[in-house]
């Protein structure tokens, strides 16, 4: 079955590493691009799904993460700028990036999948209802681990992915096996 959208993070997900890194100095792990290309050609709609509180600190503006991820093959960027203390809607794990691109796209997110890094992209998704497909690089090998000992507690115990995914481009493998 095809998903109607794939959200996707973008620190640790697909480059980078768990921390922020800035647009232009940002890189992308290996067959990343190739992944997102292979994504687009079977029919599925790109989305991004990133925290970037860098933005509401005035460091780095918006449309250079926008451009960014438009140039590495997002079709649309959610994202979230806020601190963390702002207490917004849209920073993950609230649901906010994902009800909006619903709204935007006319997407039942039942019939989307989340791909991340952290367990806040898992929390997420799990609230949303989305499919949930954890990356093991960035800080996806502590959630993982996390995860196995069962370190999470309350609302964020309940969450499971359907797929643990040493990297983006296992990850997209899986996806697109369950396609075809």
């Amino acid at each position: 079955m095809l998903p109607q959208a794939v959200f996707i993070d973008r620190d640790g997900t697909i480059g980078g590493n768990d921390t922020v890194i800035f647009p232009g100095e940002f890189q992308l792990y290996p067959y990343v691009k190739e992944s997102l290309i292979e994504l687009k050609e079977s029919g599925n709609l790109i989305l991004s799904f990133t925290n970037q509180p860098v933005i509401s600190k005035g460091e780095v503006a918006k449309e250079k993460y926008d451009a960014e991820l438009k140039q590495f093959g997002f079709d649309k960027v959610y994202l979230c700028p806020h601190q963390h203390h702002e207490r917004c809607q849209c920073r993950k794990p609230s649901i906010g990036m994902l009800l909006q691109a619903a709204k935007d796209n006319n997407l039942d997110l039942k019939e989307c999948v989340v791909i991340g890094d952290r367990w806040t992209d898992m929390v997420a998704a799990h609230d949303a209802g989305c499919i949930k497909i954890l990356v093991k690089t960035g800080a996806g090998e502590k959630a993982f681990h996390q995860y196995q000992n069962q370190a999470f507690f309350g609302k964020w115990a309940e969450v499971s992915p359907e797929f643990i995914a040493n990297d983006f481009r296992e990850a997209v493998d899986w996806l697109l096996s369950k396609q075809s």
